[in-house]
């Protein structure tokens, strides 16, 4: 982190909003331009003096005040640079692809609760597929609801979301995490039973609309995933993941 100069006083940021580029350049001042401009100066309505935030959605954060805000979008004065590490234990979502727009609530959602990686899944009641000439178009919809999430919830890191995969390739890499967990809602054993590491990484793994199939559970439960309940209702799958990470960061991130 790089601190003011003598006498000079840190602004004061709580509450600034973000706005992500894709480079941050490390310079005096920086211009916010594009997308990014037009929203700060025709819908939030920014003004000279006002604090913000300009980051590279990697944890590069700079810190600094609006010079001017006009049709170039805003030239934000910096006063201080810092790098955010990433928050432990790393949280991932395998999210069974939903139908219509469920998917990039499920990604919204999920990033604004704090999730670090989102796996979309192709499981085998999915209604939707995304055929090949579907999957940029899929994933560029779920990264775009990351990134505006990210901003929103004022997030300096940007999950990542994966190319998408079949059941075969999420229990190869659920054999690598510390946790994995799989939401059913005949499962017996509560979320809130588990013991949650600290550190290292937490799987979430959500069904499509149909359920997961019993070779699903059992391939699941092969590659070492528990299979737990969040409660007494049934969420949809858009939702689940969400409340899962909220009940996950309870006992870690959030105390």
């Amino acid at each position: 982190m790089s601190d003011p100069a003598p006498g000079q006083q840190r602004p004061v940021l709580d509450g600034a909003p973000l706005f992500l580029l894709d480079e941050l350049p490390d310079a005096p001042e920086l211009l916010v331009g594009g997308a990014e401009g037009r929203h700060a100066v025709d819908v939030l309505r920014l003004t000279a003096g006002e604090p913000v935030r300009v980051g590279d959605g990697r944890g590069t954060v700079a810190e600094g005040t609006v010079l001017d805000a006009g049709p170039a979008g805003l030239r934000v004065q910096v006063a201080a640079r810092l790098e955010v590490p990433p928050a432990e234990p790393e949280l991932w979502l395998v999210q069974a692809l939903p139908k219509g727009d469920r998917g990039p609530l499920a990604v919204e959602l999920a990033t604004e609760l704090g999730v670090d990686r989102i796996v979309p899944w192709a499981a085998a009641r999915c209604v939707t597929r995304w055929r090949d000439d579907r999957v940029e178009k899929g994933l560029a919809r779920w990264r775009a609801a990351a990134r505006a999430a990210s901003k929103q919830s004022r997030r300096p890191r940007v999950p990542e979301v994966s190319a998408p995969m079949t059941t075969r390739q999420v229990c190869g890499e659920l054999e690598d995490v510390d946790l994995a967990l799989v939401l059913h809602e005949q499962a017996r054993r509560p979320l809130s039973g588990i013991d949650v590491p600290d550190s290292g990484t937490v799987a979430v793994v959500v069904g499509p609309e149909g359920g997961l199939t019993d070779g699903e559970v059992v391939a699941l439960r092969a590659a070492g995933a528990q299979v737990v309940r969040l409660g007494p209702e049934v969420l949809r799958t858009s939702t689940a993941g969400a409340a899962a990470l909220a009940a996950l960061s309870v006992t870690t991130r959030w105390r």
